[in-house]
């Protein structure tokens, strides 16, 4: 089956999910009583996809969707204040054809790149319980597994770095996490073979209000994963 097929399965198991029933309550809930702003919009409410380029080298692993953003619009940071920041940076970067997202059918593209999550439901307080992400691990598996190109993964925060690590970990590629620390910046080769690894802070508005992420600091981390797939290791 070619990887197309495999990832349209996969997408539609993903958005017809119903395992988590805290989260499932949770997004429904949000899509019932909405945000003054978006009274007139019917909202997503469904678990959320990954998003972009099938033959990606670059794979940005964030969190999960925005309770007004991709639960919203379903597509993962698109119509809140994170995207805003992360589509620019990706556009400055040369892997989006536009610096903004704001609906699924908006004519974003990204060009080696693909986004995901690994917990696919807005979760109360954006904290996934670790169940949640658990149950939700599958599906980042079998994405990994159909997005065979990659060869550098920008985790958006720690969470995002210890699900992507705790796949290799799972599958024999690393015997321990320990050794991978989060930090702005931080790069790794976690196996021989292995995509090279670039943490970033989230682009959440709590880091972005506060300076601690900057948008020079999240344009850098792209251009340096850039330099990583021209080969540049120094």
């Amino acid at each position: 089956m070619a990887r197309s097929e495999l990832l349209a399965i996969l997408n539609q198991e993903i958005i017809n999910c119903y395992r988590c029933p805290r989260l499932v309550a949770h997004r429904e809930e949000v899509g019932r009583v909405k945000r003054r702003a978006y009274q007139d919009q019917q909202y997503w409410s469904k678990p959320v996809p990954g998003f972009g380029d099938l033959n990606a080298q670059l794979l940005i692993v964030g969190l999960a969707p925005g309770a007004h953003g991709g639960n919203r619009t379903g597509r993962i940071f698109t119509g809140d204040r994170s995207g805003d920041f992360l589509y620019r940076a990706l556009w400055e970067t040369g892997f989006a054809n536009q610096p903004q997202s704001v609906a699924r059918d908006d004519g974003l593209r990204l060009s080696n790149a693909y986004i995901t999550a690994p917990v696919r439901c807005v979760p109360p307080g954006n904290k996934p319980l670790r169940v949640e992400i658990l149950t939700c691990r599958p599906f980042l598996i079998r994405e990994l597994g159909v997005l065979s190109n990659i060869r550098v993964v920008v985790p958006l925060g720690g969470i995002g770095l210890d699900a992507y690590l705790s796949v290799l970990q799972d599958s024999g590629k690393i015997k321990s996490r320990a050794a991978f620390r989060f930090g702005h910046g931080a790069e790794y080769r976690t196996h021989e073979g292995g995509p090279a690894v670039l943490a970033s802070y989230h682009p959440s508005q709590q880091n972005t209000s506060t300076g601690k992420l900057t948008a020079g600091m999240l344009r850098d981390i792209f251009l340096r994963a850039r330099e990583l797939l021209s080969g540049n290791e120094s």
